[in-house]
């Protein structure tokens, strides 16, 4: 699947990038074109994973409901 372009500016940060270790832990997410970009945001050039709208929603369900592959 090819990358897909993102608007200057498109990258958000996690709001739970704040912790205790002075937000180094930090993931951005980006996305455009019906698709879902993510990248470290330490190594934002290191290369991102991509989602379709779907997969996102689930994983985030996941995260919410403590599934236990995602904890």
């Amino acid at each position: 699947m090819p990358a897909f372009d993102l608007p200057p500016g498109a990258w958000r940060k996690s709001s739970y990038s704040g912790g205790n270790e002075g937000g180094s832990n930090c993931i951005e997410v980006a996305g455009s074109g019906g698709r879902i970009a993510v990248r470290d945001s330490k190594n934002p050039g290191r290369g991102r994973l991509e989602f379709s709208p779907a997969v996102w929603r689930a994983f985030i369900v996941g995260l919410k409901e403590g599934h236990p592959r995602l904890s």
